[in-house]
């Protein structure tokens, strides 16, 4: 493969891997259809385990997760030492998963693919991520808010640990998108209205 063509291959298919709507191929195996119809409209895994239980839910995190780190790892072997190219291919596999081409440019809130990709690009700087994330759930329950935050921590920590500039700039980029897509949570959590983890949404049909 030449050298201009391996990057765009490896932005495509890092792009069309996180575009692969895993809460709603879940959804569909497990019988209720589309899940966009059915809870908070969301195909990601808390609304998967809000309208599903835990089982479907479990699946479409580790699914998530897994398509966020899989993308980048094909987009290395594509372009073998291109840091900004890698870098590239995990935001691109964000923005997969929240405008996805097979859900005709919708989707998730980037939140595990981008973990995925974080786990890939920058691995330790999830890690105090992940204990922002934990402790704002066990305190205050809202899945959202220890998103949000998590997502923040992601660049802050790249840039600590000294990740190459590329990798920062992705993980800001990424963090970015996370807060861009949850903009109706954080309304919700300014007027006390966002539910909290453990509120089980009836699997009844949206309108």
């Amino acid at each position: 493969m030449t050298l201009r063509i391996a990057p765009l291959a490896a932005l495509a298919l890092a792009y069309s891997i996180g575009a692969i709507p895993v809460g709603f191929v879940v959804a569909w195996a497990f019988g209720i259809g589309d899940i966009r119809r059915h809870g908070s409209g969301n195909i990601g895994a808390t609304n998967v385990l809000r309208t599903l239980g835990r089982l479907p839910g479990a699946l479409t995190l580790v699914g998530d997760i897994a398509k966020g780190y899989l993308a980048v790892v094909v987009a290395s072997a594509l372009v073998s030492g291109q840091t900004s190219v890698e870098a590239a291919a995990g935001v691109a596999a964000i923005v997969g998963n929240c405008w996805s081409v097979f859900l005709w440019f919708r989707g998730g809130k980037g939140v595990a693919t981008g973990l995925g990709v974080f786990l890939k690009l920058a691995p330790l700087a999830t890690a105090p991520a992940a204990l922002v994330w934990l402790a704002v759930v066990m305190t205050f329950r809202y899945v959202s808010l220890a998103s949000l935050l998590a997502a923040i921590c992601v660049p802050l920590g790249a840039l600590m640990l000294g990740r190459p500039p590329a990798i920062v700039v992705a993980c800001a980029v990424g963090a970015a998108i996370v807060v861009l897509r949850h903009r109706d949570n954080i309304a919700r959590l300014l007027t006390g209205s966002e539910r909290r983890l453990g509120h089980r949404a009836a699997a009844t049909e949206r309108p």
